[in-house]
């Protein structure tokens, strides 16, 4: 479950190369939930319901890539693996926050 890190599209430009990093569907969900407290792949997938087991693991494969999350065994085989934020994820958090703040403002503007 190895990925490499996505590069930035545009050199030099910070706005890509977080939306590289956090960008799409899932990924700022998936810090979301794990900015509390870390979780096993199925915790995570409880707060994404609709999401297909591959895609989930590609999405933590890219937060690995990309030193946001990190993932621990816990045990021997088969261990659960817990998922949780590195110190450079906890960094995305108020970029979370500023995001659901928006996401607040525009449900109320829009329903």
């Amino acid at each position: 479950m190895f990925a490499v890190r996505r590069a930035n599209p545009v050199s030099n430009c910070p706005l890509t190369a977080a939306l590289a990093a956090v960008g799409g569907k899932w990924k700022m969900i998936i810090i979301y939930s794990l900015a509390e407290r870390p979780y096993h792949f199925a915790g995570i997938a409880q707060f994404l319901p609709d999401v297909s087991r591959k895609v989930l693991t590609e999405q933590l494969a890219e937060l690995i890539a990309d030193d946001i999350i990190v993932r621990e065994e816990t045990g021997p085989a088969p261990a659960r693996v817990m998922y949780s934020l590195t110190e450079y994820g906890h960094t995305i958090l108020p970029l979370i926050d500023a995001a659901k703040a928006f996401g607040r403002g525009h449900i109320a503007r829009f329903g």
